[in-house]
């Protein structure tokens, strides 16, 4: 009877981490980047024209062609990885909510060429978030996010 009792009590005390931790890592599971832009929790990909690739904000994989097909990383390219993502353009693609964001990678590459900047984009900043929040509302003001405007996605920083 005794080891039955410490049997139950051990699969409790399992059964509750293991729920914590469950918690624990879904509330971090689709949050942009700290490196990503200001005020667009809608997006889910952002394409850098310097090295040419996709960053999946959901799964938190970068997407780059590599011998002939697309890969999904953790990380960049070994010639991009010491790129420097807070000073690197992100163009939020505002409208692609599928998962084949470089669909249109023809289109990105010849619009959002190397060396591509559009307006000063500000990166998230997690220790003050509630002076992000504030700054939403006018961000949005300035910024276009393309939306009603024929295109299937745009940086959010330029108008068309």
């Amino acid at each position: 009877m005794r080891t039955l009792k410490l049997i139950a009590a051990g699969i409790i005390l399992f059964a509750s981490n293991s729920i914590h931790a469950q918690i624990s890592v879904s509330l971090n599971i689709g949050s942009p980047p700290s490196w990503g832009p200001v005020g667009y929790e809608e997006a889910d990909y952002y394409y850098l024209p310097d090295v040419e690739a996709y960053y999946d904000i959901r799964a938190t994989q970068f997407i780059y062609f590599d011998e002939g097909r697309w890969i999904r990383s953790r990380y960049l390219p070994r010639e991009y990885r010491n790129y420097d993502l807070y000073n690197g353009y992100k163009v939020v693609l505002n409208d692609y909510h599928g998962s084949r964001p470089y669909r249109n990678f023809d289109n990105d590459r010849m619009r959002y060429y190397r060396g591509y900047h559009g307006r000063p984009q500000r990166s998230i900043n997690y220790n003050n978030r509630r002076e992000c929040d504030n700054r939403r509302e006018y961000d949005n003001d300035d910024y276009d996010n393309d939306e009603g405007h024929g295109s299937k996605h745009g940086d959010g920083h330029e108008r068309d």
